[in-house]
């Protein structure tokens, strides 16, 4: 049955193989004699048939996938060639690598997301589907096919670069939740452009502003309690670096995976994903940053010498220096590593596993924040209070936690609120008429933007 609309996926992925449609056809017959299927024999004819938009029967969309990964070096279901019921499947965290259909996906990922209210159906990826995900898109290599030229030029590559910064230190000072809708309109735009061409002299620019902009639009997303969306704009963040030529830059956005996995709950998957991270890093800042969440992680689950091990890790690298780093990287320094051996702290202690009283880091971590990241560092301000609370003293608690909340209200952010029911849950044995004043006020501010869980 004619679909009427063409089939893009399918004609881009037969285009990447190089090969005509009659030989298409010829390799599809051998492949269903090899599977049993004598009866199927279907010529250049059907094959453009197909592209316009007819729809196979069963077996074919499994015996054209196992052709065409054959040629093209990975593997595809009929679901990539957009031959399952309802179309090329968008509800899925890879992409494809393959330069037009990876930015049809990415097209497909924002009109949901701007015009649908996709938020619960999306599935959030877990467990091993995430794991494997994350390894296949860091060792991919992508297929440029399109060799146009009116996507980009130099002037709108500036521009692409210009409007992510200015996205970027936005999602810094104020959160993202403002500025959410604007950044993923901002993609949806790049992906257009790269469908109608990427010049080769401005390949690299274009896509690691891009893979730039996708890590922010996974960051924002998450930050406003999107997580499976965030997932989607982070695969094609790490699928864009790696077009660039910059895979730290794709293990970087696994480690921001990670990171959700430990809101998320799920610190196995969480060290899972930096697992795979710790293989492909090489810069060693992002050595440093990955040690740096690992030692976190197995904090959280309790792990006190495995913590120890890989915080120590970071120690040693944040001593050597780093020298120059990319902007993309650059906010991974002493105080963001006296943050994470702050919130390690704090799991240690809430497991029985007393170490430096986490205060002390939360404090460190403040003195050491540079300019220009408000978000963190009210995160920071409102943790030490927490750890003034755990730690026995409320009269400071509530004196940290009146100036963590000042600066908690103009900042619009799910992880924010996420720490405010930490410190909800610190303040719940102290019953003083400061501490019922800090409950309050932080009980308004969750309610106002509600999480799933602390982190």
């Amino acid at each position: 049955m004619a679909g009427g609309t063409g089939n893009s996926h399918l004609a881009l992925w037969i285009g990447a193989t190089g090969l005509s449609q009659g030989e298409i056809a010829r390799r599809i017959a051998a492949e269903a004699v090899r599977q049993g299927h004598r009866q199927i024999a279907p010529d250049a004819t059907r094959v453009r048939r197909w592209i316009d938009g007819e729809r196979p029967r069963p077996p074919v969309p499994v015996l054209l996938a196992a052709v065409l990964s054959k040629v093209v070096g990975q593997p595809l279901t009929p679901g990539d060639l957009g031959l399952s019921p309802a179309g090329a499947v968008l509800d899925t965290i890879q992409v494809p690598l393959l330069t037009e259909a990876a930015a049809q996906t990415l097209a497909g990922w924002t009109q949901m997301d701007l015009f649908m209210d996709r938020r619960e159906t999306l599935r959030l990826a877990i467990g091993a589907p995430l794991i494997l995900a994350a390894e296949r898109m860091l060792g991919g290599i992508a297929r440029p096919l399109n060799r146009a030229r009116q996507g980009f030029d130099a002037d709108t590559v500036t521009a692409l670069e210009q409007v992510t910064d200015f996205f970027t230190h936005a999602d810094a000072t104020k959160g993202g939740g403002l500025y959410r809708s604007a950044i993923v309109a901002q993609l949806a735009e790049v992906a257009r452009r790269i469908q109608a061409g990427v010049p080769a002299g401005l390949k690299t620019r274009i896509f690691a502003a891009t893979a730039d902009l996708a890590a922010l639009a996974g960051w924002v997303s998450h930050d406003s309690g999107r997580y499976a969306t965030a997932q989607r704009y982070w695969s094609y963040g790490i699928y864009a670096a790696g077009e660039a030529g910059q895979r730290d830059r794709g293990v970087e956005i696994v480690t921001r995976m990670s990171h959700q996995m430990i809101y998320l709950g799920r610190p196995e998957d969480a060290l899972g994903l930096l697992g795979v991270a710790a293989a492909k890093a090489e810069q060693p800042v992002i050595r440093a940053l990955v040690a740096s969440q690992t030692g976190r992680v197995h904090a959280a689950l309790g792990d006190e010498r495995q913590a120890d091990t890989h915080l120590g890790a970071a120690d040693e690298f944040l001593a050597d220096g780093f020298g120059d780093l990319p902007d993309w990287v650059a906010y991974f320094d002493a105080a963001e590593h006296a943050g994470a051996r702050a919130v390690s702290a704090r799991d240690l202690a809430a497991l029985g596993r007393p170490h430096r009283p986490a205060s002390t880091h939360f404090l460190e971590a403040l003195k050491l924040r540079a300019p220009g990241f408000d978000r963190v560092r009210v995160m920071d301000r409102v943790g030490l209070a927490a750890a003034f609370f755990d730690e026995g003293d409320p009269e400071r608690a509530a004196e940290a936690a009146r100036r963590a909340l000042d600066d908690a209200a103009r900042v619009d952010s799910t992880l924010v609120a996420s720490r405010l029911n930490t410190l909800l849950e610190a303040a719940r044995p102290y019953h003083t008429s400061a501490t019922d004043e800090v409950r309050t006020r932080a009980k308004d501010l969750a309610a106002a933007r509600p999480t799933v869980v602390a982190a």
